[in-house]
Order: structure tokens, then sequence, then C-alpha cells
């Protein structure tokens, strides 16, 4: 493995900017793409496989028909999804060995879609009417199958919700986990996709528009847009260190967003077409995989006063 560092283009002044965060580009062949953090590593859906990654190198490889979507962690285990088998799949984050294999169905065989957990529970948009997949993790096992607008495919939980987006309807769509119902819904704008839950918001990209969206989670409420590019096809996004991350594919790698003023404070790195993203506190994880990249950007360190 070869590392490569390149430093980041910043274009605004913010606590951020004050020093270049540096990448280091790691050789990954096939096609990575989706991540989930994992301590120091990284789990990455590739072709055929889902893999560990450290800055180091490869820790370890689960063979699987079709990995696709992001991935979620819980109950000791690695959630991925498997768009050619339709499956739900289990996987030891010990000793990286299949555990289950769920048949869940899946809502979007190009892998347009998001695992994820929360309130005890897996989530996986499971056929394109609509139907959300509920798995309880101690008897792997569909347990509900929630009701949905159809093409509700791309999910994220936070502020005691489930929240999906259905790209064919143009909504954002609060489910209660307690009834398995949608209780509210927002509309959005142009081709909305994958979203996340935090800084107080719940953000989506409208990618068609260019724009992420922020909504309040109390009232279901548009509060706010951030222009970001012409299009936003495909990217990703993440919240964490009082930032909002979004993977980009037109002007920069990534860009970071400013939650309460709306305010762009970091546009980084250069165009990589699409892939993935992940914040941790040390620094942000992306995938780049036209490229057959995985990079890490440390964060700039703080100055002590």
């Amino acid at each position: 493995m070869r590392a490569t560092f390149v430093a980041c283009t910043c274009h605004a002044a913010s606590p951020l900017a004050a020093a270049p965060l540096v990448e280091q580009a790691i050789k990954v062949p096939g096609y990575a793409d989706f991540l989930a953090v994992d301590g120091n590593s990284v789990w990455v859906t590739n072709k055929g496989r889902v893999e560990r990654w450290s800055r180091r190198g490869r820790l370890a490889s689960v063979a699987m028909a079709g990995p696709c979507g992001t991935m979620a962690l819980a109950a000791g285990s690695l959630w991925v999804a498997d768009c050619v088998d339709k499956t739900l799949n289990r996987i030891d984050l010990v000793t990286a060995r299949m555990m289950a294999k769920i048949p869940t169905g899946i809502a979007s065989p190009d892998g347009e879609l998001n695992v994820v957990s929360g309130a005890g529970s897996i989530w996986v948009a499971s056929n394109r009417g609509g139907g959300i997949a509920r798995v309880d993790p101690a008897r792997n096992r569909v347990v509900t199958t929630i009701a949905a607008d159809p093409g509700s495919q791309y999910l994220a939980f936070g502020a005691g919700a489930l929240w999906a987006v259905s790209s064919a309807r143009g909504t954002l769509q609060k489910i209660d986990p307690g009834s398995n119902r949608v209780t509210r819904r927002a509309r959005l704008g142009r081709q909305p996709g994958f979203l996340a839950v935090g800084e107080g918001a719940v953000w989506v990209q409208e990618q068609a528009d260019g724009t992420v969206a922020r909504i309040d989670p109390a009232t279901v409420a548009v509060t706010g847009r951030v222009k970001v590019d012409a299009s936003l096809k495909y990217g990703d996004i993440d919240t964490g260190g009082g930032r909002v991350w979004l993977r980009t594919t037109e002007r920069q790698t990534f860009v970071v967003i400013d939650p309460k003023s709306l305010a762009i404070v970091m546009r980084v790195g250069a165009p990589s077409g699409s892939g993935a993203l992940r914040h941790t506190p040390a620094g942000i994880w992306t995938t780049a995989h036209d490229r057959q990249t995985l990079s890490w950007w440390a964060m700039p360190r703080q100055k002590r006063k």
C-alpha cells in the first residue's frame, strides 16, 4: 500500500480553516464506496465483499454477493444490505465472520439506500412500494414492515425517530418507533436523497437542486437551505463536531457547513467523483470509487491557549 498526502483547498475563514486538512489517499482495488466507522478503522463496501481498513492497510474481508448502501454498527455487528441476494447481512465485528443472512427484500437494487440502527432495531428499506423492514437483532428476523411513501429508500435514525426520504414523492417522513407509523411529513426539493440527523436538525441532500435542506425534528418544518453546487449527484452526508459534512461530486471532495448560519466554511479537496463520507473527532473518511481510493483527512490540531 502507498499513501499520498495532498493539502486541501479552503475557501473561507473559520477555526477549521486555520490549518489545511491533509489527505492520506489509500489505494483500494475494486469499488470502494459506503463507509461505517469502527474505532480507528472503517468498514467499506466493495465489489463482492465488505472490507475493514485502517490507515495502515486492510484488516479483514468478508465475501458477499452484492454489498450496497450505507451500513450500521449495532449489537457487536456490522449490518450490510445485499442488493443481489436481497438480504440484510450480519457480520461479527471481532471475527469478521458472517453471522446471519436475513431475507428482508431490498428497495433499491442500485444501492442508493441506508441501513440504520435505533430503538433496539435495525431498519432497511425493503421494497419499492415504501416498505421499511424492522429487524430484531436478538432474533435476526423481521418483526414488522412499516408502510411509508413509495420510494422511501433513504433512512436515518435520530432525535427519537426514524426518518425516511422518498425521492419519488419528494418527502421527508418522521416515523414513530413506538407505533411504527408515519406521524409527519415535509415537502422537499428536487430528487432528495441521503440524510443525516445531528447538530439540532435533520439534513437532507436535495440532489437535483444542489442544496441541503435543514429540517426541525420537532415540527418537521424546513428552516433553511444552503446552495452548494449546481448538483449533488451523488454524494453523502454526516454530522459531528458542530458541523455538517457533505460529500460532493462537482467542485471539491467535500464541503463543511455551519449548522446555525448555513454558511459554507470550507471546500476541501479536488473533485473526485461519487463516493461516501463519515466524520470522526480525529478526522474524516471519504471514498472515491472510480479512483479506487479510501482517504483519511486529519483534523488540524488545536493550538493550546
